[in-house]
């Protein structure tokens, strides 16, 4: 979606609708709307006056993404998305490891993770994927001292289990590793440890609607993706989309005020429809140290495409995973790796709140989900 903006008419601008998939796509924010309505439209590199303009409200931008994450304007780069993020950090770390330099992750990452952990091994890097709890817990202890690169999730994007992070990024600079930490997932609701080398961060997930930030410590060295300029300290060249930095630097920093009352309110709005999701036969997933705003269930019984489809048609948005798996027939790669079955893992739901989300949509939405699960059931 295009913050600056966005399409009219959209499902979830329906009023009848209720929007349950914040994991999935976070809504563009007010805030969001009002910092990219009225912004200049010329080329940051250009020396005339429009050029000037767009150069101010681009460092802007930066400095308010900086702000929020306690950082220098210089250890912070716009993306084009957060996949982005993470491949740019991941490769372009590894391009400056050496030919066998040793990577490492766990098998319940977000796919851009693992996708460019696959692309690593196959230029030579050798890959350590290690395995993660039932609940979808990284162990700190799984780093091998062999480890040159880390990656690591803020929380589980699927079932939203919150990842021991500190510990881990202590363990990988106690073996002289860098760590990444993919910030996708998360920091709507919780805060980021301190300490890590790479930091990534997805703009639609955070209500910017496009957009994406990479946090690069003072003194880490990456190499970039995209040749060209010298756009974005080096990292990323090409001309700089003013109205995405401004959007995903306006969401990072309204994600970080106020973060108490709105997980106090998520995490009551989650536990509702959990416990209605586990009343109607539901296996809860994830860990109890979850993102507060996440309800996931596994039904061994029905298929979450079905319950998907019939939950749509019936107004409710929701979920069965990662949207970057949409359209696979595959199960789960989340729920397998951790331990569950087949028919488990193809049959996941999550559901998931939103900053605007209501006690009437919740209670709504929860009549609705109890029909259609009912239905089904009586059909199976």
């Amino acid at each position: 979606m295009d913050a600056k903006d966005p399409p009219r008419g959209s499902a979830r601008d329906s009023p009848s609708r209720i929007y349950l998939d914040d994991a999935g796509s976070a809504p563009v924010l007010p805030e969001v709307r009002a910092a990219v309505r009225d912004l200049p439209e010329g080329n940051p590199s250009s020396p005339h006056a429009d050029g000037r303009a767009a150069r101010a409200a681009l460092d802007g931008a930066r400095d308010l993404a900086a702000q929020a994450l306690g950082a220098d304007r210089t250890e912070i780069s716009f993306t084009g998305s957060g996949t982005e993020s993470v491949n740019l950090a991941l490769f372009g770390a590894a391009k400056r490891l050496p030919r066998h330099g040793v990577v490492m992750t766990w098998a319940a990452e977000h796919q851009s993770v693992l996708g460019a952990a696959r692309r690593l091994q196959s230029e030579g890097h050798p890959v350590v994927v290690a395995r993660v709890d039932g609940t979808g817990r990284a162990d700190p202890y799984d780093i091998p001292s062999s480890a040159e690169l880390v990656s690591i999730g803020l929380a589980n994007n699927e079932v939203g289990t919150i990842q021991p992070v500190a510990a881990i990024i202590a363990r990988a600079h106690e073996i002289g590793a860098l760590i990444h930490v993919d910030a996708c997932a998360g920091p709507r609701w919780i805060g980021i440890p301190e300490g890590a080398d790479l930091v990534s961060f997805s703009g639609h997930k955070l209500g910017a609607g496009r957009g994406g930030i990479l946090f690069v410590k003072d003194g880490v060295r990456i190499d970039p993706l995209i040749y060209g300029g010298p756009q974005e300290w080096g990292r990323r060249a090409g001309r700089e989309d003013v109205a995405a930095a401004t959007a995903a630097a306006t969401a990072l920093a309204t994600s970080a005020r106020d973060r108490g009352r709105r997980s106090t309110v998520a995490a009551r709005h989650a536990a509702a429809l959990r416990a209605l999701l586990v009343e109607l036969g539901g296996t809860p997933t994830g860990a109890d140290l979850r993102l507060p705003n996440f309800a996931t269930c596994a039904f061994a019984d029905r298929r979450g495409e079905d319950m998907l489809l019939a939950l749509d048609l019936a107004g409710v948005s929701a979920s069965s995973g990662s949207a970057c798996a949409s359209g696979s027939l595959d199960p789960s790669h989340v729920l397998v790796a951790m331990g569950l079955n087949l028919d488990q893992a193809l049959g996941s739901l999550r559901v998931t709140t939103g900053y605007a989300t209501t006690d009437d949509e919740v209670s709504r939405a929860s009549e609705i989900i109890r029909s259609v699960l009912t239905r089904a059931s009586a059909r199976a």
